[in-house]
């Protein structure tokens, strides 16, 4: 596996053990849907969670949040109503996106960003 895989994987098990640690239950991960995936999959206080984890090894481009283009934002909302559908839920969905960077001492950092972004931004 390409190292940039293995930091992938690194990140999102930070992602979901730092959710977990604030009280988010995790209910899938890496869910797919046609050519979207979406990284996690939670549930805080009846909320579905659709949370979608960047990381970067470095901040000297863009910031990880920025690379969740409207194109993007289209395949994670496509894949989380086939969510909602396939397994019946009608709870209320929030769309997060969760940031992991190296600080100064190289500590991966995480960003999250609750209500990210909206369905209809998907438009």
């Amino acid at each position: 596996m390409a190292h940039h895989n293995d930091f992938g994987k690194t990140a999102e098990d930070l992602a979901a053990d730092y959710l977990q640690k604030n009280g988010y239950k995790i209910l899938v991960r890496n869910f797919r849907f046609q050519k979207a995936e979406i990284d996690i999959i939670a549930e805080k206080d009846d909320v579905i969670i659709i949370a979608e984890v960047k990381a970067r090894s470095t901040d000297a481009f863009i910031l990880p949040q920025e690379a969740v283009t409207k194109t993007k934002i289209k395949s994670i909302v496509s894949a989380a109503n086939h969510y909602l559908e396939k397994f019946q839920k009608d709870n209320e969905v929030r769309f997060d996106i969760i940031s992991v960077l190296p600080d100064d001492q190289k500590n991966l950092t995480i960003d999250h960003i609750t209500d990210a972004f909206q369905a209809f931004d998907a438009n």
